[in-house]
């Protein structure tokens, strides 16, 4: 029954779908799930007041169907906030955590009420607690529409939104946001990626680290952004202001797909911000949480992820939420696709179980929209579920390859017993996705945003993450890494000169290989962490890309450069199927049969094109003295395009002015390879 409340707003009975708040004609329809609260109020608020405007009970006989809480506000303004008081038990032992005490954030909630300075001092209490009943201002896609590149035919690039420009070195009128981020377009083109994974845009508390930096003393971020808040709303800061961030972050994808380039979400389902029984109570924690987290025995909280709770996945409510988010950014925010943080924790059951048909997965795999989509999974967690080609999907998800990553990095460092394994990883990992999927089920990458940058590997043998704050005891300890003689900085010119050729090396491996190629952003001038392979906490240069430094290493950016179009130019690397017997020979540095031997530190293999109108010819030399590699004889001459071991800019040289190889052995130096082409 209708009926006025301190003659404000006018209310009804509302509708339980769909949940959050809905927009309509004549008014705003709140819908919220909660089996365990016992009363619920609607907290309405003006924009920037600590004190709510009005504080609506809902009323269980009449606003309430099954656990779904709503209640319909006739024309309510677009521009209030608004949260939820829940009323219930408080008894942690059964893992109920309501206090009335404080407003919860509404999980539908679509832009969170954030402020937009990153580092906030003194931020509002009642931050990350309220949302925005509607985006303020509209949006016009025009012709906006997905790319829909082939997956095999993607070059990634792993990027931070506020990292990409933050530094004052970009230049750009709008640094760390989703604008700064359009006005780099052209670099990317010119780089030469189409995808572009972005670390975490969902919204996240910037705020959320305990420790500081030791050596600054200064206090340290959640820069990375792996510790949601809300799957909806994007991260404010990202935005020049909280209340078009929508539209900005729109923006940017709208840009991106007018050049050619897609958008992937690294999206973090596995676990929140709200951590264990000691952290925050935000949102699900005081609304309903023994059903958005996986709870044990005693109601003490599992811990797949390393970071205090692990969401439930497996519930249909939460299924539901998850579908939901992920449709929303596909039909609303026009994103192509998402790499899935610790996905192995999506395919446990409520209790921790690994299961073989995860309903959740199952649910995204058949899904109408998602399941034509991007969708890659990170395979593992940090409860030990390890499941790189085994990821229980129906081929539907591809993987990040960690076995990729490690092998690649073994042969080039020159480790025993690691060139059969090289050479199953570059040839597409059959041995993992050969049955019943292709090549492009895997993400090649040799370094991501989590381990040592490309600079690193080949300048440290240890990680080095004292400003960190937890006495270097965070962080991956087997980096499988080469320092090339000396640990870190140096001016040993021969040191630097072999560093700068295992990146060449290194890079050189993963654009011949089969597979989709993912790189990081930074790498391609080389970007040093100072060895800090877990640089999670650090808003500084440590993370930031420094355009700076971009200027001075223009020798290596352009070989890394020209090894991302030559991929793109030569679709012999490219194969929609594993490689048959005559699809790809291997060689020994003899020119016959392969050496499998585990001393080997040599190896080489011949690409026909399919069209047979050229041929390549790549050898890497992982051995640290030099060696001679014969060619197949062939009816027409070598171009010699690659040679690691030169510097800018003989490393690369374009067809058109490559010369023929005029013996038909080469000498390749130590740690070095080579790319060789002819015409067929």
């Amino acid at each position: 029954m209708d009926h006025k409340i301190k003659e404000m707003f006018t209310t009804s009975r509302g509708f339980p779908f769909p949940f959050g708040a809905s927009k309509h004609p004549k008014g705003i329809n709140f819908s919220l799930v909660s089996k365990h609260a016992k009363e619920i109020s609607l907290c309405l608020f003006e924009p920037e007041k600590e004190v709510s405007v009005l504080e609506i009970p809902l009323n269980p006989y009449t606003h309430k169907t099954g656990d779904v809480w709503h209640i319909f506000v006739q024309d309510l303004p677009s521009h209030y906030h608004y949260g939820y008081r829940i009323d219930g038990p408080y008894d942690p032992l059964k893992g109920l955590y309501y206090d009335r005490r404080h407003v919860m954030l509404d999980p539908y909630c679509k832009l969170v009420a954030n402020h937009e300075q990153w580092g906030a001092p003194d931020p509002p209490s009642y931050r990350l607690r309220r949302g925005a009943i509607a985006p303020l201002e509209p949006f016009h896609w025009g012709e906006d529409k997905h790319p829909n590149i082939p997956i095999k035919d993607l070059i990634i690039y792993e990027m931070h939104v506020r990292g990409f420009t933050k530094d004052p070195s970009s230049n750009t009128q709008h640094p760390g946001t989703f604008l700064g981020v359009i006005e780099k377009i052209p670099y990317l083109k010119s780089l030469g990626v189409n995808a572009i994974e972005l670390l975490p845009i969902h919204l996240f508390d910037e705020m959320q680290n305990p420790y500081k930096n030791p050596k600054t003393k200064k206090p340290l971020y959640q820069y990375w952004g792996y510790s949601t808040v809300n799957f909806f709303s994007p991260m404010t800061c990202y935005g020049s202001r909280w209340a078009t961030v929508i539209n900005e972050c729109k923006t940017m994808v709208k840009e991106l797909h007018a050049n050619g380039i897609e958008v992937i979400l690294d999206v973090v389902y596995n676990h929140t911000a709200e951590g264990n029984q000691e952290g925050p109570i935000l949102s699900f924690k005081g609304i309903e949480n023994p059903t958005y987290y996986m709870l044990g025995p005693n109601a003490e909280y599992y811990d797949f992820t390393g970071c205090g709770n692990t969401v439930n996945c497996s519930h249909p409510l939460v299924r539901d939420l998850i579908r939901d988010s992920l449709r929303y950014w596909v039909l609303e925010m026009h994103v192509d696709g998402f790499r899935f943080d610790l996905a192995s924790i999506l395919t446990r059951s409520h209790d921790g179980i690994p299961l073989q048909h995860p309903p959740l997965i199952e649910m995204i795999s058949m899904d109408p929209i998602l399941a034509h989509t991007k969708l890659i999974a990170e395979p593992w967690d940090a409860g030990g579920l390890y499941q790189v080609g085994t990821f229980p999907a129906m081929g539907v998800f591809a993987e990040w390859n960690g076995i990729f990553r490690d092998g690649v990095k073994r042969f080039l460092k020159g480790t025993d017993g690691a060139v059969g394994s090289f050479a199953t990883r570059i040839s597409g990992s059959e041995d993992l996705y050969g049955k019943g999927r292709s090549p492009a089920h895997s993400i090649n990458f040799i370094t991501a945003h989590d381990g040592f940058s490309l600079g690193d590997l080949v300048s440290y043998n240890e990680k080095h993450n004292e400003e960190n704050g937890e006495n270097n005891r965070d962080g991956a300890n087997d980096n499988e890494s080469w320092n090339c003689g000396v640990e870190g900085e140096t001016d040993d010119v021969e040191i630097l000169a072999l560093r700068e050729r295992q990146m060449r090396n290194l890079h050189l491996a993963l654009m011949v290989s089969q597979g989709v190629p993912m790189i990081l952003m930074g790498d391609e001038y080389g970007h040093t962490k100072q060895g800090n392979n877990n640089s999670w906490g650090h808003d500084s240069r440590l993370n930031w890309f420094q355009w700076d430094t971009l200027e001075k290493n223009q020798g290596f950016f352009r070989f890394y450069q020209l090894m991302i179009a030559f991929r793109k130019n030569h679709p012999v690397l490219t194969h929609c199927a594993f490689l048959k017997k005559n699809e790809v020979t291997w060689l020994d540095q003899k020119g016959d049969t392969p050496d499998w031997h585990s001393k080997s530190r040599f190896l080489a293999f011949v690409l026909p094109d399919v069209d047979n109108k050229y041929e390549l010819y790549v050898a890497f030399n992982a051995h640290f003295t030099e060696i001679s590699a014969c060619m197949p004889t062939a009816a027409s001459p070598w171009l010699k395009i690659v040679d690691t071991f030169q510097k800018s800019p003989k490393d690369f040289i374009e067809e058109k002015q490559a010369s023929a190889l005029t013996s038909p052995c080469y000498t390749l130096p130590p740690h070095s390879a080579i790319l060789l082409k002819r015409k067929t």
